[in-house]
């Protein structure tokens, strides 16, 4: 294999690319969906790796765009979609309201436990919706949702695919602006 130059495979801690994305590009659907969900929120780890503190730092003004938010941001996610809507369950969002929706971006500030309650959440957030999702019986599960209407399994993956795609792209810059470290 050739040398990586440029952005391509430099990430922080020096791991690669592609070991996030090592699992099968063929296959059950399922499974298929999972495996890229599962890449996608190891992105999200890795590129807060090795931070604790500077997670809170914000982007530029006036925005509150932290990967500290991000963290938060995706556990209330998470919970959203597994929890309440697909799983039914009564499950207000961890770090925002009705009251201060922007509540996990402008909340996320550094602290005492800040950061390990917010990587707490999300990690508990997601072992929820890869044991809701191994447990269907298939992607057609269905729930409701006041934004969407009648969601599927299937749709909320593909969904959750792409709020993670999204905001692991800010994470890129966010990461950087903090100590340069750069990948992909």
């Amino acid at each position: 294999m050739p040398a990586v130059t440029g952005r391509r495979g430099q990430l922080v801690d020096g791991a690669r690319s592609e070991d996030r994305f090592a699992g099968p590009a063929t296959g059950d659907e399922r499974l298929l969906l999972t495996e890229v969900l599962a890449a996608q929120r190891a992105t999200l780890e890795l590129k807060c790796a090795g931070l604790e503190d500077e997670l809170a730092l914000r982007s530029v003004e006036p925005s509150t765009l932290s990967l500290l938010g991000l963290v938060r941001h995706l556990a209330d996610v998470e919970r959203r979609w597994f929890r309440r809507v697909l799983a039914g369950q009564e499950a207000p969002a961890l770090f925002s309201s009705e009251a201060d929706p922007d509540g996990d971006f402008d909340g996320a500030v550094s602290g005492p436990g800040a950061v390990a309650a917010a990587w707490g959440a999300w990690r508990e957030e997601v072992a929820f919706a890869r044991s809701f999702t191994a447990a269907a019986p298939d992607l057609d599960v269905e729930g409701e949702d006041a934004w969407r209407g009648r969601v599927s399994l299937r749709w909320v993956l593909i969904h959750m695919i792409e709020e993670y795609a999204r905001h692991n792209g800010h994470a890129d810059l966010l990461r950087e602006r903090i100590d340069g470290a750069i990948g992909v």
